[in-house]
């Protein structure tokens, strides 16, 4: 099965770089479970747009205002979700404000 796990940010710990997620990183890798890693820029340069009914808005920076944004994440391809959240306990919490732990689905409705 594979699962997002999206890592939080408070706003006022950007830029994230410098963050370790070593043990994360070996231990996913190593199984074979890491698919993907991504790091997002800074969220005050993002966009939002949405398109309805033939209209199309775009607000400039997040859609949420909210002091967290999410600031990267992982895609891992591991047997549950009991071992995607096992995963997700080995990145340090630190200045993260948490990790979401999400099924990923296809098309379809069907968990991948």
């Amino acid at each position: 099965m594979k699962f997002l796990l999206s890592l939080y940010l408070s706003a006022a710990a950007l830029p994230w770089g410098g963050l370790d997620h070593e043990e994360f990183l070996a231990t996913a890798g190593q199984a074979g479970e890491l698919i993907s890693a991504h790091v997002f820029a800074d969220p005050s340069i993002s966009a939002v747009v949405w398109a309805r009914d033939g209209v199309v808005t775009v607000t400039e920076g997040p859609y949420l205002q909210t002091p967290d944004h999410v600031a990267g994440q992982y895609v891992v391809d591991c047997e549950s979700r009991e071992r995607a959240v096992e995963l997700a306990a080995l990145i340090p919490s630190g200045q993260i404000s948490g990790v979401e732990v999400r099924p990923l689905m296809d098309s379809a409705g069907m968990e991948m």
